[in-house]
Order: C-alpha cells, then sequence, then structure tokens
C-alpha cells in the first residue's frame, strides 16, 4: 500500500479517527505534523458540516491543491474565512485573492451558501480576475440572482471610494455535463453524475495530478458511478449518514438522498481507494463515530479517516 501523508493544520486539533481494519480504534489519532509541499498535489478540508450548524464544522467545502493552484469544490458557509485560516497556516494557494476557480457539486444550500462570499470576498481583497464556476444547470441562474442582489453593492464598490476593478467580481458560468470538464498544466478534472435524491443533476468529481488522483462524491445514494469514477484512487471523499431514526420520513430521506455507513463499506471495498476520507458526516440518534467506522470496516479493509475543518491530506 503506497503511503497516504495526513497533515493537521492545528498542532494540538487531532483527526477524530484514523483507523485500520484490524488495529485499535481510536477516537483521535494525531497525524504527523508536517507541513505539504506548496507545490504537491493534496486537499484541505475547508468545511465538514451539514445543514445543522456546529461551531466546529462550517458548510461543506474543501480545496484541491496542485502545484500551488487551489480548486475550490462547493461553497458552504464560512468558505473563504477558512481558506485565510489555511493560508495563515501555511498553504500560500487559498490567499482569499487568489480564488478564482471553483466546482459546485449539486444547489442545496448548504454547498452553496458561501457562494456570494467566494464571489465578492477575494474581489473585496483584489482579485481583478473573474471567478470560473463549474457546476450544474440552474449554476448561471443562481449567480445572476447573487449578483442582481448585491448589485448596489457592487456598484458602490467600483464607483466610490473603494475603487475595485470592474472585473473582480464577474462570474464565467460553466454548466457541465459528465466527463472531463475542464484541465490545465496542474490537473484534469473529470465529472460523473451521482443520486442525490430528487435533484434532477448532482455531480461528483475525480482530480488527477502528477500520477495521483483524489475522487469526491459530493453528496449521494449508493451509485456506481462513485466506485468506476475511484477504481482504486489514491483518496476517495465521501459523505455517509449512521444510525436510526424513529421519524420514517427521516429514514426515507436518508435513504434517498445519502449513504449509510454500512453501504459505504460497501461502496468502498469495491471502489479500493486507498484512502478513505469521511466528511458531511451526519450522526443520527444513537450512533457515534466509532460505530460509524466500525460499520464500514465490515466491509472495507483499508484506512479511514473521519475529517475535520482545516485538516490537510496527501496522497
Amino acid at each position: 500500500m503506497k503511503k497516504i501523508k495526513i497533515y493537521c493544520m492545528i498542532c494540538m486539533v487531532a483527526l477524530s479517527a484514523a483507523v485500520c481494519l484490524g488495529a485499535p480504534i481510536a477516537s483521535a489519532q494525531k497525524p504527523p505534523q508536517t507541513q505539504p509541499s506548496s507545490h504537491g498535489f493534496f486537499v484541505v478540508l475547508l468545511g465538514t458540516g451539514m445543514p445543522r450548524p456546529d461551531p466546529t464544522r462550517q458548510g461543506p467545502s474543501l480545496a484541491i491543491v496542485a502545484n500551488g493552484k487551489a480548486y475550490i469544490v462547493d461553497a458552504g458557509t464560512g468558505v473563504v474565512r477558512q481558506a485565510a485560516a489555511a493560508y495563515a497556516r501555511g498553504i500560500p494557494a487559498l490567499q482569499a485573492n487568489r480564488l478564482d476557480i471553483a466546482f459546485l457539486t449539486h444547489l442545496h444550500s448548504d454547498h452553496t451558501l458561501g457562494l456570494p462570499d467566494l464571489i465578492l470576498t477575494p474581489w473585496v481583497m483584489h482579485r481583478t480576475v473573474p471567478l470560473q464556476l463549474y457546476g450544474p444547470v440552474g449554476t448561471q441562474a443562481m449567480v445572476d440572482n447573487i449578483e442582481s442582489a448585491y448589485a448596489e453593492d457592487i456598484d458602490l464598490r467600483i464607483h466610490g471610494l473603494e475603487h475595485n476593478s470592474a472585473t473582480g467580481h464577474k462570474v464565467v458560468v460553466h454548466e457541465i455535463q459528465p466527463g472531463v470538464i475542464y484541465q490545465d498544466e496542474n490537473v484534469k478534472v473529470t465529472a460523473f453524475a451521482v443520486k442525490h435524491g430528487s435533484w434532477k443533476e448532482a455531480l461528483g468529481y475525480r482530480f488527477d495530478s502528477n500520477g495521483k488522483s483524489i475522487v469526491l462524491s459530493g453528496d449521494t445514494r449508493p451509485t456506481e458511478s462513485v466506485i468506476e469514477a475511484c477504481n482504486g484512487c489514491d483518496v476517495l471523499v465521501h459523505e455517509v449518514y449512521s444510525g436510526t431514526s424513529r421519524d420514517a420520513a427521516d429514514v426515507a430521506y436518508f435513504a434517498s438522498f445519502h449513504t449509510s455507513a454500512t453501504q459505504l463499506g460497501e461502496i468502498a471495498a469495491k471502489a479500493k481507494p486507498k484512502l478513505l476520507v469521511i466528511s458531511h458526516y451526519v450522526p443520527l440518534s444513537n450512533t457515534n463515530q466509532t460505530q460509524m467506522v466500525q460499520k464500514i470496516h465490515k466491509k472495507y479493509a483499508g484506512p479511514v479517516v473521519v475529517a475535520n475543518d482545516l485538516d490537510v491530506i496527501a496522497p
């Protein structure tokens, strides 16, 4: 098995769980306190939360960093401030005014509440180029409405005493379909369709760089496309819920929109990632993280990390 490096942005904060089949399950394991190379390929978990407000977990968002360039995926609450926190701890690519490309998995509010922040704050901090935004059908309409809502703010910042650029607040929207949707000298990005309840279109992404691969499930119930996209990938970042509910409506919702711990174990066993990273973890009333990981390990023999905000993981 190839070595997977797991970094922690704050020395006193450990991963919630990093366990392997057959090893003792610990509630927290400190990763090596080493900074990733600024020219490497790694993922920064900016926000690992869910719709339920949790002051320790910001809304769903992460950054793929490749050769010193950041690619944002999803824009949950706090996205730019979390990027600023990572920048302050040694990742130059996440400086606010350098955030100029992003990808949305779907348009649920918890994944897009930070989109006005991602459009406007880097511009206020002197980004001069438009944000390149890739996402499902409906992304353009969402952006149009955001720009309309902030039209007076934008006008005053351009023509008032701030003298902001007339281009840095703009968004170039690319409404995409599955396939290779972006490539530059740093990464190749492939989108794939996932099944997220009644959403007509929801996406996952695979990032390839320097012979390594990071796959992001987005929000999804079990789907073969995740297995196909990973297929032995270096890192698979996947959502999960565990436990049960007495509310029949909750049971129906989670079965249609999300992936249980048991199902994720089955998916990972087939996808064979070298490292499985849990984000957007939803615990129901009668479970905890240790039990959730145990359920995954009934099928999947590889290492599992339950990510915290600002964790950094490099394949």
